[in-house]
């Protein structure tokens, strides 16, 4: 099968890896990737482009795009919608939403869209982004992969403070008001986890809306926890000064005896490949739903809520301005 694969965030941790694996192993497919910060003075764009570098032969593009700017988001959309209709890019045949957002070192963060900046980059823009694209996906259909984490189940995340909970005024979501008690990595860790909540429980929503439209039908959605990601940015990134010191000298170097203590605990190499195989179908295809590495399994019991999945369907149509 051939097609355009578009990853989010292409920079990240597990998506260098992610990308070579795709251009190793999969150089059939275009790959549209997408970064904040095109220049090589960021040294994870460089990185970037030194893998890309290593496949000569591969068919890559690079783009600028900031999920905390809806209007970003819309332009690259219809950008890529429209090459796809010109027959200038093969038609979808995955999207990875890979990009992310946290802040464990501040309060509240409003993008200029008015909206948390946690949740709309985690959630509002890549639904966006899968919505205006929908259209886009080849006749044989093809795979949205969302990003989540355990850290969507309450209490299964040891950083976790505050339990994850999807509100009834779903506003609430995207206009928090100030946190309740000055606790940054408390506070912004539920932030990070209830987007993550919020991704699991509208994939649900997502695939019933597929499997109900005759033309998306071979479009198949899944969310997977990809890991603990031992050498990941992440714990150096918005993070207070002893999570940085912890990945350095703790998780880092004893990441093969924490694996007993957590089977999920691996390389970020390993979790790439494993985004790639579900993107392109290799693994489980035409499967849908959640996923814990590459394994089928049961989501947090508040993302079945089916009124909420519903609920969730409608306020992301309204806040992605999407009429469907």
């Amino acid at each position: 099968m051939t097609g355009t694969v578009i990853i989010t965030g292409a920079n990240g941790s597990l998506a260098i890896p992610a990308v070579q694996h795709l251009l190793a192993n999969y150089p059939s497919y275009t790959a549209v990737l997408t970064v904040r910060n095109l220049m090589d003075s960021d040294i994870n764009t460089k990185k970037l482009r030194a893998t890309i570098a290593k496949f000569p032969d591969a068919k890559t593009s690079l783009y600028q795009l900031d999920l905390a700017n809806l209007s970003a988001v819309n332009e690259f959309a219809n950008n890529i919608a429209e090459k796809i209709q010109q027959g200038t890019l093969p038609p979808l045949a995955s999207l990875i939403c890979n990009a992310y957002h946290w802040n464990l070192v501040g309060g509240v963060e409003l993008t200029e869209d008015g909206y948390e900046k946690t949740f709309q980059v985690n959630h509002v823009a890549h639904a966006a982004l899968v919505l205006r694209l929908l259209s886009s996906f080849g006749s044989e259909g093809g795979r949205v992969v969302l990003l989540s984490s355990d850290s969507h189940w309450p209490g299964k995340n040891s950083l976790e403070k505050y339990s994850p909970a999807i509100p009834d005024d779903l506003e609430l979501l995207v206009k928090p008001g100030a946190d309740k008690t000055p606790d940054n990595m408390g506070r912004g860790f539920q932030r990070y986890a209830i987007s993550k909540l919020v991704v699991v429980t509208w994939m649900y929503a997502l695939n019933r809306y597929l499997k109900e439209e005759p033309k998306f039908r071979n479009i198949t959605a899944v969310a997977i926890n990809p890991g603990n990601l031992s050498d990941s940015r992440a714990l150096r990134t918005n993070t207070p000064t002893f999570l940085v010191l912890m990945s350095k000298f703790i998780i880092q170097p004893l990441r093969f005896l924490m694996r007993f203590m957590d089977p999920t605990m691996r390389t970020s190499a390993e979790a790439g490949a494993d985004v790639v195989d579900l993107a392109v179908g290799k693994a489980h295809p035409q499967e849908r739903g959640y996923f814990t590495l590459l394994k089928p399994d049961a989501s947090a019991p508040e993302s079945l809520d089916e009124k909420k999945q519903e609920k969730l369907w409608e306020k992301t149509l309204q806040w992605t301005k999407t009429t469907l």
